[in-house]
């Protein structure tokens, strides 16, 4: 036992030295700031893919829930439509649009969406699947 047959010792040696390896190669990318894609492998056949995104557009300043609810504005859902999609108030949404709209510095659902649509055109799908 104290060589690890059989235990599943070894691999996870295997794999801890593995995960250092990589640990020092995306270190390693960060700090030569080169590329887009940092890391790229497979682990137990899926892809694991690590980017360095953009983070200097305005769709950086909003939450992943504060996109989604921008992305349905865009695509003309009002808020009891986002609501009952999302499974949340209508107040909920009411207050993510006003956190929205002051992240963006912009008064109105259209200026939101013309400053989003601005800085990433691939914000808005051409439909948002409701549930």
């Amino acid at each position: 036992m104290t060589d690890g047959a059989g235990t599943g010792l070894l691999a996870r040696e295997r794999t801890a030295a593995e995960v250092e390896a990589l640990a020092v190669e995306l270190i390693a990318k960060l700090a030569a700031g080169d590329g887009h894609v940092l890391l790229d492998m497979e682990i137990d056949g899926v892809r694991c893919l690590v980017m360095r995104g953009d983070r200097t557009g305005p769709v950086s300043l909003l939450s992943p829930r504060e996109l989604e609810i921008a992305r349905m504005v865009a695509c003309g859902h009002p808020n009891k439509t986002i609501a009952s999609v999302l499974e949340i108030s209508t107040w909920t949404v009411a207050s993510h649009l006003r956190r929205i709209f002051m992240k963006l510095d912009v008064t109105s659902r259209a200026a939101m969406v013309s400053r989003l649509t601005s800085a990433d055109p691939q914000l808005t799908p051409d439909s948002v699947e409701l549930r």
